[in-house]
């Protein structure tokens, strides 16, 4: 089983660019049928708070990663705008071959940057499955800012992830934060930590990329400086596995 981590650099509020640069770069990466693709946090419009703008109103973005898993026999993780009860959500839509399977509302929007503001926080943590129902694994969905807050990361685990996918638009003058979190998650939660980044700038952040792939016993499996390109990488469903039996701290969790 393959991963295929996107690092895009996303052109500010054009869906259509952005969706024809995504899947110039995927079809590059020449994914197998099964594989798993994931793309950033907003993927087809940036980190904008314009959401009236930006909202996947027409369905436009939906298509897109329904369409591309479709086509490649694929599963496809890509963040997008919504509409929400009272503001708008900011998502990752999975989609496979046969329509789409999951999505997860960010949790944690970034007060600093006013996100809470336009984009209303989410309430649940989900999984979605990947690979064959005997052999899979557990994947599950988190977005940008969320990487700070490890009490999601273990309700996660508590619901059976093995693999945690994470897109994001992490800023350049924090990207120190973001590896050393990426790769803690992994440590603590015994799981494998696929964080997609985008790089490039928009209007207001510089972005410098640094999408990894880190095992679950800590150990970087491949990563990108800050150019666009896709970073894949082979995930091992065994490897969880006996590394959580041979070493199994996460049983030994404990509340006060």
């Amino acid at each position: 089983m393959k991963a295929h981590l996107v690092q895009l650099d996303i052109t500010w509020e054009d869906p259509s660019a952005n969706h024809a640069a995504a899947r110039h770069l995927v079809e590059t990466a020449a994914p197998e049928p099964g594989d798993l693709i994931i793309l950033p946090e907003l993927f087809a419009t940036g980190f904008s708070m314009n959401t009236s703008r930006t909202l996947d109103a027409a369905g436009a973005t939906h298509a897109f990663l329904q369409t591309l898993a479709r086509d490649l026999g694929v599963l496809v993780q890509g963040g997008r705008t919504i509409a929400g009860a009272r503001l708008a959500r900011n998502v990752m839509t999975v989609a496979s071959p046969a329509g789409t399977i999951a999505e997860y509302a960010k949790v944690h929007p970034f007060s600093l940057g006013r996100e809470h503001e336009h984009f209303e926080a989410g309430s649940e943590v989900v999984t979605y499955p990947w690979g064959p129902a005997a052999a899979g694994l557990a994947v599950c969905p988190a977005i940008c800012y969320d990487l700070r807050f490890p009490e999601l990361f273990r309700l996660g685990l508590a619901r059976g992830a093995e693999v945690f996918a994470l897109g994001a638009c992490w800023p350049e003058v924090r990207q120190h934060h973001w590896r050393a979190l990426l790769i803690a998650r992994a440590i603590e939660n015994q799981a494998y930590v696929l964080g997609v980044n985008r790089t490039g700038s928009d209007p207001s952040l510089r972005y410098a990329g640094g999408t990894i792939a880190v095992s679950p016993t800590g150990e970087v499996l491949g990563e990108l400086a800050a150019e666009q390109g896709v970073l894949s990488v082979e995930v091992d469903p065994g490897a969880v596995r006996r590394w959580r039996e041979k070493f199994p701290a996460w049983r030994d969790r404990r509340l006060p």
